[in-house]
């Protein structure tokens, strides 16, 4: 991560009294000034982070005692007509396998999830144009019906109001999109002159107002990522107060305009999670794929940092390795399917429970 000369002059090697009383504050308050989210995220060393980490684990017991949520996640097309400079599913990567899953083959990972437990799906895929409303509202309905039980999540993109109210009222419960920076310089950085930060946020803003659980986020450790930017996302965070938050660390692929790049680490995604635990204590926060991609202990490492979230692959054996959104993705083993047992034991081993219920947000249970 870049460091503004002047943040590092102002702000570093602060002692660790004042930063633990900062991670205190904001735990009370939720909230922090520019000046004492600086301090924070400049000066990150063992200490502060198990202080942090044993209070973002308090916090999420609080809420959600021992349990870790698993989703099911169906990679449904890699197909997309948008060109962000950091993705292997990117329009212009000539490389990539394209493929498309039909309704029938996204109902039967469904049913094999389901019979596994599974109650949240998400249904994951590039802005494929060819899935327009009609299509993607004939899915969620079907899935719904044949499991009225579930939780169905999606995370297709930027769509009009119009759309999302579609969806949502065909059935579907919660959105993902990540916001990926909220600093605007730093979001034309990372995507084509034909997309913008302002509806980005935008769209985030209208499924809020729709009904839907929520759900930002960003890479960490991205191009031009600075400390300032960083700050920006955790003031963003806080203001639209999601219900779900995705991050996890930016990695390269080889088939990008970023892909000599220096990707993002283990430790910096860690403290921000933490960080992020404490601004919004109800959040339900992901172990992310990416995190498990980097460290073979990426996901438990999440969990005792305070995410509460895994996402275990439900897509067919044949196209996980199509929807490649950066280098050495993982797709066999914990993270698909038929490792899910193996996943179970991990997360036992570190003293929590994977449960299969929907694993709604605590303000949407009635």
């Amino acid at each position: 991560m870049d460091i503004n000369n002047n943040s590092k002059d102002t702000f570093n090697n602060i002692n660790n009294n004042v930063l633990i009383a900062l991670i205190d504050k904001l735990e009370e308050n939720n909230t922090l000034s520019k000046d004492e989210w600086i301090c924070l995220l400049i000066n990150r060393n063992k200490e502060i982070m198990d202080y942090l980490f044993k209070k973002a684990v308090s916090v999420r017991k609080k809420h959600y005692g021992n349990d870790i949520y698993i989703r099911g996640l169906l990679e449904f097309t890699n197909i997309c007509k948008n060109n962000c400079l950091y993705c292997g599913i990117r329009r212009d990567n000539s490389n990539a396998e394209r493929y498309r899953l039909s309704k029938d083959d996204i109902l039967s990972c469904c049913e094999e999830g389901y019979e596994m437990g599974f109650r949240t799906f998400v249904l994951q895929g590039g802005e494929d144009p060819y899935f327009n409303d009609d299509k993607i509202m004939e899915i969620i309905s079907a899935i719904k019906n044949r499991f009225p039980d579930t939780a169905l999540t999606l995370s297709i993109g930027e769509k009009s109001y119009e759309s999302y109210k579609a969806y949502y009222d065909a059935g579907a419960d919660r959105y993902l999109l990540r916001h990926e920076t909220a600093d605007t310089e730093h979001y034309n950085k990372l995507h084509p002159s034909s997309m913008s930060l302002d509806n980005r946020i935008k769209c985030l803003y209208n499924l809020k107002e729709i009904g839907y659980q929520v759900g930002a986020g960003f890479m960490v450790g991205s191009p031009y990522q600075t400390v300032e930017t960083l700050y920006k996302d955790m003031k963003f965070l806080s203001e639209l107060k999601p219900e779900m938050i995705g991050i996890g660390p930016f990695i390269t692929h080889k088939d990008t305009p970023f892909k000599d790049e220096k990707s993002g680490t283990l430790e910096e995604t860690l403290y921000l999670l933490g960080l992020i635990r404490l601004i919004l204590p109800k959040v339900l926060l992901p172990a992310t794929t990416a995190l498990g991609t980097i460290s073979d202990k990426g996901r438990e490492l999440g969990i005792l940092a305070g995410a509460n979230v895994v996402m275990p692959n439900l897509s067919p054996k044949n196209v996980r390795n199509k929807y490649l959104l950066y280098n050495n993705k993982i797709s066999t083993n914990e993270e698909a399917i038929e490792g899910l047992n193996n996943l179970k034991i991990r997360v036992n081993s570190i003293g929590y429970n994977i449960v299969t219920d929907r694993g709604d947000h605590k303000d949407f249970i009635s």
